[in-house]
């Protein structure tokens, strides 16, 4: 973030205007709309209990509801993720948009981006922060933006259908009242989780289904309700777990576990290490049997597994084996090179399928936005389609340029 100067650091305005320079120098902020919102918004109004440094960084969430074990349910995102949501979804004056899962802040933004002419709602499933949010809101002078308490994967159906709707909390599915609650020519805005992994996506309407527009990295405290994540998390062994929400993906964790405790296999794949949310992306959805591996940082300091799974990396998991994705230093590849580490008796196999899909990536598909998604919603096809990712109420697909 751009430095800011001790003389104004407890001056909102001054923090601001800072937070302004440092979108658009960052590449949050694109346009003028969204720089005028984010310059008009007094943005710790809506985190009254914090810093106003904390409230206008750029990178840091500030906490709202946290539930009995200390986890966070509902926080304000970080400025920068709330800004390049704002790009993706185009809001226009006088259009009717419609926000699910609320923090207060956000849709004042997007009352400044509607204009007065335009037509703001905010739901959220929780009381307390429907309550704060309306509260937060009136304070800010945005009274007229509405607040509704209610499960946002019913949407509002009172105020449909909407041009805009853009959701604030990680889904894992998308209903179909998002979809109907669109107009023809209209965009929905939803971190999309897929295997453990969430990508900010801008869907336009496409007849009954949705066309991706743009996406980008994401993370979101999880959809409460009936939209709630449909997903399975095993230990392995201490410090060592394994995640998927692929119903078709097996999750054995005595033999798993086994797998760990077998000479580990390396391989090299000769292919260059870039782009890591973009690889990570593409892992996820093209692997035959994909989880997300993760391991606590004595576990990696052990020499057990791979740096690479501190923050969760795509694996490749059978009944009895894993392999995951690793990297070491090579100049002959641009700096780094991908590469491989399995366990278990079919090591060899699931590093070879992994390794060809590293090179794949590499040589066809090492770009940022180099993936297209479609929503196809309603019962799904037998067989399920390549590339197509099973969800309650239809399909997600993905497809590399």
């Amino acid at each position: 973030m751009t430095a800011i100067d001790d003389s104004t650091v407890r001056d909102p305005d001054a923090l601001r205007a800072d937070m302004v320079r440092a979108l658009r120098n960052e590449n949050g902020v694109k346009t003028e709309p969204v720089a005028a919102a984010f310059a008009a918004v007094p943005r710790h109004k809506f985190a009254p209990d914090v810093s106003a440094e904390l409230a206008y960084s750029l990178h840091r969430t500030v906490p709202v509801k946290k539930d009995e074990h200390g986890m966070d349910i509902s926080v304000m995102s970080a400025a920068h993720l709330q800004a390049v949501m704002l790009e993706q979804a185009e809001v226009e004056p006088g259009m009717k948009v419609l926000e699910i899962g609320s923090g207060g802040v956000n849709a004042a933004y997007l009352q400044e981006l509607v204009g007065s002419q335009g037509e703001v709602t905010t739901v959220d499933i929780d009381r307390d922060v429907i309550d704060r949010a309306r509260q937060c809101l009136d304070d800010a002078g945005y009274a007229q933006v509405k607040t509704v308490l209610d499960d946002g994967e019913a949407g509002v159906p009172d105020g449909a259908p909407y041009d805009r709707i853009m959701v604030t909390a990680a889904a894992w599915d998308i209903p179909p009242s998002w979809i109907n609650g669109l107009t023809e020519k209209g965009r929905l805005v939803v971190p999309l989780t897929v295997c453990g992994t969430t990508r900010s996506i801008a869907f336009d309407r496409d007849g009954a289904g949705l066309i991706s527009r743009s996406y980008g990295l994401a993370h979101f405290v999880p959809m409460q309700g009936e939209g709630a994540a449909d997903e399975r998390k095993v230990m392995l062994r201490e410090g060592i777990a394994l995640q998927t929400d692929d119903v078709r993906v097996p999750l054995e964790p005595q033999g798993l576990n086994a797998a760990l405790g077998m000479p580990r296999l390396e391989r090299w794949s000769g292919a260059a290490y870039d782009l890591p949310d973009e690889l990570d992306l593409f892992l996820t959805l093209k692997l035959q049997s994909p989880a997300r591996l993760h391991a606590a940082q004595d576990v990696v300091d052990s020499g057990l597994v791979e740096a690479s799974a501190l923050k969760g990396v795509p694996a490749l998991v059978s009944r009895d084996s894993l392999a995951y994705r690793t990297r070491r230093e090579n100049t002959g590849t641009g700096g780094f090179e991908s590469g491989v580490i399995a366990h278990g008796p079919q090591a060899e196999a699931l590093a070879d399928q992994y390794a060809d899909l590293l090179r794949h990536w590499a040589q066809n598909h090492r770009r940022r936005g180099a993936a297209m998604f479609r929503y196809l919603p309603g019962p799904a096809p037998t067989p399920l389609p390549e590339d197509a990712v099973l969800r309650r109420h239809g399909i997600v697909t993905a497809t590399w340029a």
